[in-house]
């Protein structure tokens, strides 16, 4: 049995709230109250939700280097009683918080708590103002998921502790997602064995969730490492072997192959090292892929042409290759009780009343970026994403692999601005703002009454795993695209996050000081050009 299993069977063991209490049955007008009650619980600690977004957004901390994020959140975690094991599935900042009430559902709440390259911003200022230039920053948004996870399970946990409800919430981090590189070694070393469903969150521009295929793509992160013989490039260049040669032969290669792939399928790559001077015959070099497609079968077909096309560039330069899998995500399929429930909640939750400055700002944005419509933030519900009946390509998660592992839906809350280009400086602009925050109150008021919905009515948990069981994976089944011995890329961006954070540091939110991160920066909220 893995370690996480082991603490919590311990956990489970020592709450001591007998079989009863937890099967207690509850009628549809208490269910209704204490689902108020969750939901007044998070409008309550609004000011609290906003110091995590605000603290998390000027961390500003890339994939495997989320050190204070960390830090940071499992400190709440463990202040408010839950149990917190570190360093899961070998990765440093990863971690998993577990408090349990006694016997019933074991529900995890998952998000992203990683940023992007070079996307450093002031928050609530309409144009490119980096806090520090050529810094990381929460271009993705990030930094809001997990403050909205605490904030939803410090809700519920406080409504289940005084009524006795069974049952254990578990919250964790997506660790290094913009690499894809960690939920496959959860599902891999057994984190998510005991777990019985899974609510994930992102950041979106609506409140949302939606059931079944999605659209996007599931992918394979590669490194092609080549390695040749140095030489003098201009006294003795007929005694080297480049290994440079090599990976510009493979991206050559690959290139052709493009013309032959079919739409639905993405690949891109960056050299990761391409020698070290001109004059000397660079006896190492390394390219690094993304190979996407809309089912496994074809992710795992590009796998191997690329493979053979790598071979064949070390034929070619009298080098050799080795390869290493940096990451996966499966396409992502999410569970139809879940979502149908969910949906249910966000409806009665509605969206934030957004101020006139917060339209402004978004405004402005969308000017600055020329978006398409200029309309502002959204004043009225998605409707439920249905499933994807024509495979439609794009990005990926790898909240996929959860998703094959146990139900699982994403959430959407609205915390952003729509029409930016995503991965992106404009995409940070509202992330430590009134929009931030508002759209992470409401999704955390809708995942809290979820959780309540499956706590206190066991059957929606069976309806969930019969539509996982016999729909769901009746004729796909899930299988790793990591084996057994790879290890998680945990030495990935360590560079140029020490590059950065020593600067970063001083930027860092101090709440005992002032009350928001705009306050503190002196951005007057919104700014935009004149």
């Amino acid at each position: 049995m893995k370690t996480t299993n082991l603490l919590l069977c311990g956990i489970l063991l020592f709450a001591g709230i007998i079989t009863a209490t937890a099967q207690k049955k509850y009628s549809k007008s208490q269910i209704k109250k204490l689902k108020a009650e969750v939901e007044a619980l998070v409008e309550a600690n609004h000011k609290q939700t906003q110091v995590m977004v605000d603290k998390i957004f000027s961390f500003a901390e890339l994939g495997f280097q989320e050190e204070e994020s960390s830090k940071y959140l499992t400190g709440i975690l463990e202040e408010n009683g839950f149990v917190i094991e570190r360093s899961i599935s070998n990765i440093p900042t990863a971690w998993f918080a577990t408090w349990s009430n006694g016997e019933g559902p074991v529900i995890a709440l998952g998000s992203d708590v990683d940023c992007i390259p070079k996307a450093s911003q002031y928050p609530g200022v309409a144009y490119h103002k980096p806090i520090v230039e050529g810094a990381p920053g929460h271009g993705e948004g990030h930094n809001a998921g997990i403050p909205l996870n605490i904030t939803s399970a410090l809700a519920v946990k406080q409504v289940m502790e005084r009524e006795g409800i069974g049952g254990t919430l578990v919250v964790w981090p997506g660790i290094a997602e913009e690499l894809v590189a960690a939920k496959a070694w959860y599902v891999r070393d057994g984190l998510f064995d005991d777990i019985d469903m899974c609510i994930f969150t992102h950041v979106s521009s609506n409140l949302s969730v939606s059931w079944g295929p999605t659209r996007g793509t599931g992918l394979i992160s590669v490194e092609y490492l080549f390695e040749g013989e140095a030489a003098h490039s201009a006294g003795a260049p007929w005694r080297g072997r480049s290994a440079l040669d090599a990976a510009e032969l493979m991206n050559i290669g690959w290139n052709y192959k493009r013309e032959h792939l079919h739409p639905l399928k993405r690949s891109h790559s960056i050299f990761t090292d391409a020698g070290d001077q001109p004059n000397v015959v660079p006896s190492k070099a390394a390219i690094w892929f993304y190979f996407r497609d809309v089912t496994y079968e074809g992710i795992m077909e590009m796998y191997a042409e690329a493979n053979d096309i790598a071979k064949g560039a070390a034929l070619m330069t009298g080098t050799t290759m080795t390869s290493r899998v940096l990451g996966t995500a499966w396409p992502r399929h999410f569970n139809k009780v879940i979502a149908e429930t969910m949906y249910e909640n966000i409806k009665q939750v509605g969206l934030p009343n957004w101020s006139e400055a917060d339209q402004k700002l978004a405004k402005a944005v969308q000017t600055e970026m020329k978006s398409k419509k200029i309309e502002g933030l959204p004043t009225e519900l998605s409707e439920i994403g249905l499933p994807v009946l024509e495979p439609v390509s794009g990005g990926s998660d790898d909240i996929g692999d959860i998703s094959w592992k146990v139900p699982t839906v994403t959430m959407r809350f609205p915390s952003n601005i729509p029409g930016l280009p995503g991965h992106h400086w404009a995409n940070a602009i509202a992330m430590a703002t009134p929009i931030a925050h508002k759209g992470v109150t409401a999704g955390a008021k809708a995942e809290a009454m979820t959780v309540m919905d499956f706590l206190l009515k066991p059957e929606l948990l069976t309806q969930a795993w019969d539509y996982f069981n016999n729909e769901q994976t009746k004729e796909t089944k899930y299988e790793p695209m990591i084996a057994a011995d790879d290890m998680p890329p945990t030495y990935l961006n360590k560079d140029k996050q020490d590059m950065f954070r020593p600067a970063l540091e001083e930027f860092y939110y101090d709440e005992t000081k002032y009350d928001t991160y705009l306050e503190q920066l002196g951005v007057e909220y919104p700014t935009v050009k004149q």
